[in-house]
């Protein structure tokens, strides 16, 4: 069994704190690791990964995720659409469970970012 990476490690950190009823975007999960890291002068990797692919990576980390406490679900694209390949049963997983959190949606597949969307301020 192969163990997260550090990257991995902070994205499902950052996912686990949005809270209910709310959702936050692949891009402000990796704005808020990228500039946690450049405030606490720890960024010292030596792989250079350009800005524009890190919300990728973030989905990517987030598909890989095994952890049931890490609330994947609650993320969705800068648009509020849903994953299509989200675990389980697809978007219908996804929606299913924000739903049940009090998300509101503007159509099947995009949830409404004027109402819920969480900033990573608490």
């Amino acid at each position: 069994m192969t163990s997260n990476t550090d990257f991995q490690n902070q994205v499902y950190q950052f996912v686990g704190k949005v809270p209910g009823g709310k959702v936050t975007t692949y891009g402000e999960v990796a704005y808020l690791i990228q500039n946690s890291k450049i405030k606490n002068q720890n960024y010292n990797s030596k792989v250079q990964i350009n800005p524009r692919f890190l919300p990728r990576l973030v989905g990517f980390c987030l598909h890989q995720n095994k952890d049931p406490k890490v609330p994947c679900h609650r993320v969705v694209d800068r648009n509020g659409r849903l994953a299509p390949n989200f675990a389980f049963d697809g978007a219908k997983e996804q929606k299913r469970r924000l739903e049940a959190e009090g998300v509101k949606f503007v159509d099947e597949m995009h949830v409404d970012l004027a109402k819920s969307l969480w900033q990573g301020k608490s």
